[in-house]
C-alpha cells in the first residue's frame, strides 16, 4: 500500500493531474443541486462543462478502459446499487480480489478524502489513477501500458471528437490528465438528494412514516450517538464543499476487529495505519454516507456485515470485537460503546435508514450507460 501511494504520487505530479485550489464550476454549468445542497468544490484546473461530463460518462461505462476489455468503472459501481457492486470486496478485471468493499459514489463530489482510509487522495482526478494504473491489486490493468489506452481511444472517431470538444486547449487531447478529469467531472454530477427523508425535510409531511420519524429521533439521540459520525446533508462527518473553510477528514475505529486484545485488524487491511504507520490509527476508516443504504449491502470496509439489521446489532453490542472477545478494543471510538433497543425501536431505526433511499437517483438516465447493452 505504501509503495503504491509513493509511486502513484510521482505519476500524478508527472502527468499534471494534481491541480491546486478550487474554482467556480464553469461558466453556465447547471449542477441541478438537490434542494438545500451546497455547491461542490471543483479543482481550479478542471472546471465543469457539459461536454466534459458527457465524455466522462462514456468513459465510466466503457470496458475499453480495462486492458483486457472485460470491465468498466461501472462494473464495480452499478447505478442500481447506488454505484456499489453487491460483493463483500471488489473483483478486478483479472479476477483478483481486493481487500475492501467497493464504495458508493452518491454525492462523492462532497467527499474530501477518497477510498476508505487514504488521507492523501483528496480529488477524484487523483483517485481515478488508482483503478487505471494500480497493481496491488490490479483493477483496470493499464500500469505501464498507458499508450495503448490512448491509442485505443484515439482510433474511435467519436472519442477523438469528444476529447477535442471537452479539452480544446489540451495537447494531446487524449492523455491521463484528460481521461481522469473527464471521469471526475461525471462523478461530481452523481448527486442524490430526493429520498423520502429529503422530501419530508423540504415540506412533504407525508413522506416519512411514523415509524421512520421515531427512528430519526433514535438516530439523533445521545443513547445511540449515530449522528456524530453520520451528520449533515450527506450523513457523514467527512465533508467538503465550496462553503467549507477547511475539509473535515475524520477517521474512526468502530470495533470491528480486535485480533490480539490490543486492537489489531487483519494484516493488509488496517485502515489509516496502512498509510501512517501510527499505532493509534489501527482500524480507523472514513465514515461513509448513509444515503441509499438499502441497496449498498454488504457493509463495512471489508463487506463483513451482511444486512442493515446486523449493522445495528454490531453497534448495539459495542462492536463486533466485543461480541467475539468479551472486551472492547482499546483503539475503538468512544462513541461505540453499545446501547439497548427494543424490537420496535430496531424496526423504527431501520425504517428511518430505509427512508434515505433515493429511487430517482438509482434510475436517473443522466447517470446511466450511454451504450445501452454495451459499447
Amino acid at each position: 500500500m505504501r509503495w503504491w501511494l509513493a509511486s502513484g504520487l510521482v505519476v500524478l505530479a508527472a502527468c499534471g493531474a494534481v491541480g491546486p485550489g478550487s474554482a467556480d464550476a464553469g461558466p453556465g454549468f447547471d449542477w441541478r443541486l438537490p434542494k438545500g445542497f451546497p455547491t461542490p468544490t471543483v479543482p481550479a484546473d478542471n472546471p465543469m462543462t457539459a461536454e466534459k461530463v458527457e465524455l466522462g460518462r462514456r468513459l465510466f461505462y466503457d470496458v475499453r478502459l480495462s486492458k483486457n476489455r472485460t470491465q468498466a468503472c461501472a462494473s464495480c459501481h452499478e447505478q442500481r446499487r447506488a454505484f456499489t457492486d453487491g460483493r463483500p470486496v471488489g473483483i478486478g478485471s483479472t479476477g483478483e480480489a481486493h481487500p475492501r468493499n467497493a464504495q458508493g459514489l452518491a454525492n462523492v463530489a462532497y467527499v474530501p478524502t477518497l477510498t476508505w482510509a487514504n488521507p492523501l487522495l483528496t480529488t477524484l482526478e487523483r483517485q481515478a489513477l488508482l483503478p487505471l494504473l494500480g497493481e496491488h491489486p490490479v483493477e483496470l490493468g493499464f500500469a505501464g501500458a498507458e499508450t495503448e489506452l490512448f491509442e485505443r481511444l484515439a482510433t474511435e472517431a467519436d472519442y477523438a471528437e469528444r476529447f477535442e470538444r471537452a479539452f480544446p486547449d489540451e495537447s494531446p487531447a487524449i492523455s491521463l490528465v484528460t481521461i481522469t478529469r473527464a471521469l471526475a467531472a461525471f462523478q461530481r454530477t452523481l448527486l442524490s438528494g430526493n429520498s423520502p427523508y429529503d422530501r419530508w425535510v423540504n415540506g412533504d409531511a407525508s413522506a416519512l412514516s411514523e415509524s421512520a420519524k421515531r427512528g430519526l429521533e433514535l438516530f439523533n439521540s445521545e443513547a445511540l450517538e449515530c449522528y456524530h459520525c453520520h451528520a449533515g446533508f450527506n450523513f457523514s462527518d467527512s465533508v467538503s464543499h465550496a462553503g467549507t473553510a477547511a475539509p473535515e477528514t475524520p477517521f474512526h475505529n468502530t470495533g470491528l476487529y480486535n485480533l490480539d486484545g490490543n486492537g489489531a485488524y487483519p494484516a493488509g487491511n488496517t485502515g489509516l495505519f496502512d498509510i501512517t504507520g501510527r499505532p493509534g490509527d489501527m482500524g480507523r476508516f472514513r465514515a461513509p454516507s448513509l444515503r441509499n443504504l438499502t441497496v449498498t449491502a454488504p457493509y463495512m470496509h471489508d463487506g463483513s456485515i451482511a444486512t442493515l439489521r446486523d449493522v445495528i446489532t454490531h453497534y448495539a453490542q459495542g462492536g463486533r470485537s466485543k461480541r467475539m472477545t468479551g472486551a472492547l478494543s482499546p483503539l475503538q471510538s468512544d462513541l461505540v460503546r453499545g446501547f439497548t433497543l427494543s424490537a420496535q425501536e430496531t424496526d423504527d431505526l431501520l425504517a428511518f435508514l430505509e427512508a434515505l433511499t433515493d429511487d430517482e437517483f438509482l434510475s436517473n438516465p443522466s447517470f446511466s450507460s450511454p451504450f445501452g447493452a454495451g459499447p
